[in-house]
């Protein structure tokens, strides 16, 4: 097993792994994930739209179906989305990449705003998704809050299950989101990267629907707290923002009865999940957990090339050793 990830000495610091996570140098050069990529529209639940993009084998010859979840104010065209894609359909996989409400280029899609909390709809894409090729294995990979996304479904799973969703991967994930929103405000390069992506994200929101959303006095905020307080007191059902992240919260028993074989990987360094969290999850005998000391925030980079640990366990996991 390769359980074991140790970095060179020069990408041992954990805010370097961090920042390569996000760098797309490169991922959009002879990409065949992108190459053979079908844009989809999805209608998971009631008038709800999710947009995709669904790059099968050319031949017809899969061996399995890959569906990636991306982190918040991500997208499918996210560095570690592109990077594990491009990997995995070079490895014979047709890959499915997500992208929820108001991600990406998607703000048209739907009038009501994105919330975490909203996990029956990418449940149900995932279920879609699911039958695409259902006659092979199918695998979820979720990152970050897609991490989050990946371990709420493994969960939801054991009550309605996907017939041939062999594997759950959750890399980073976000367990407590109270907690991962004060740490991206305590470091100042999080808070502005995040504060800068939302904002543009509210922004085409409002332009889209004016007579729905007025975020003028959200702009000026410098805090992903202060921001979150005042958009959960003026558009949703929550006046405290504690109730709401505890609505999405994976925490103690929350996984404990899972069906679903799951893999979950993180680092004792992650700037913005707390580790001590992982080591009070009570866990199914199916579920690994892997924490590395090293690693960052979705990084896990063996090298400046670009390789990362986690693909080598996504492979010794889809194509085990016999």
């Amino acid at each position: 097993m390769t359980n074991l990830f140790t970095p060179p000495f020069y990408l041992r610091n954990a805010f370097t792994q961090t920042l390569f996570a996000s760098n797309k140098l490169g991922m959009r050069r002879n990409n065949p994930v992108l190459t053979h990529a079908q844009e989809v529209i999805l209608n998971p639940i009631d008038d709800v739209r999710l947009q995709g993009f669904y790059s099968p084998q050319p031949d017809g010859q899969a061996k399995g179906l890959v569906m990636l979840l991306h982190g918040w104010e991500g997208s499918v065209n996210s560095a570690y989305i592109l990077r594990t894609g491009k990997f995995l359909y070079e490895n014979g996989y047709s890959v499915f990449r997500l992208n929820y409400r108001d991600h990406g280029e998607t703000h048209h899609l739907n009038p009501g705003l994105f919330y975490a909390i909203l996990l029956d709809e990418v449940f149900g894409a995932v279920q879609q998704v699911a039958g695409y090729e259902s006659g092979l294995p199918f695998y979820v990979i979720g990152f970050s809050m897609g991490g989050n996304f990946a371990l709420r479904i493994a969960r939801k799973c054991a009550g309605q299950p996907i017939p041939n969703l062999s594997h759950i991967f959750s890399i980073s994930p976000v367990l407590d989101p109270e907690k991962s929103t004060y740490a991206i405000d305590k470091y100042r390069f999080l808070q502005r990267y995040f504060r800068r992506n939302w904002s543009r994200s509210l922004l085409k929101k409002q332009t889209l629907y004016p007579s729905l959303y007025d975020f003028n006095d959200v702009f000026p905020l410098e805090t992903i707290t202060g921001m979150t307080e005042v958009l959960l007191n003026r558009y949703s059902d929550y006046k405290n923002p504690s109730d709401y992240f505890r609505k999405y919260a994976v925490l103690d028993d929350a996984l404990a009865a899972l069906t679903v074989p799951t893999t979950i990987i993180t680092s004792q360094d992650d700037p913005i999940i707390p580790v001590e969290d992982f080591y009070d999850l009570k866990l199914h005998p199916s579920t690994e957990l892997i924490v590395q000391r090293y690693g960052g925030h979705n990084g896990f980079f063996e090298d400046l090339s670009g390789r990362v640990w986690y693909r080598k366990k996504i492979m010794e996991t889809l194509n085990p050793i016999r």
